[in-house]
């Protein structure tokens, strides 16, 4: 299956590894830490400021919609 993350942007459920939203992200030293060090690998899919961040094996996306909205497609 698969889950629309934003823009044109479907991601195979079976590679999500974490969905975290804005606060979790801006409020972790450590998350920061672990953006900046994959810079090669985050695709900013949202126009202006991310609502959430999509960890997958291969990518990570910064995307337009709230982490609660992608956990209720999930479902």
């Amino acid at each position: 299956m698969y889950l629309h993350v934003g823009e044109d942007v479907m991601v195979r459920t079976d590679e999500i590894i974490a969905i975290l939203d804005k606060e979790s992200v801006n409020e972790s030293a450590i998350i920061q830490e672990f953006i900046q060090s994959k810079k090669k690998v985050m695709v900013n899919i949202s126009k202006g400021d991310f609502k959430s961040l999509v960890i997958t094996d291969y990518q990570y996306y910064l995307s337009p919609l709230a982490s609660s909205t992608l956990l209720k497609r999930l479902s």
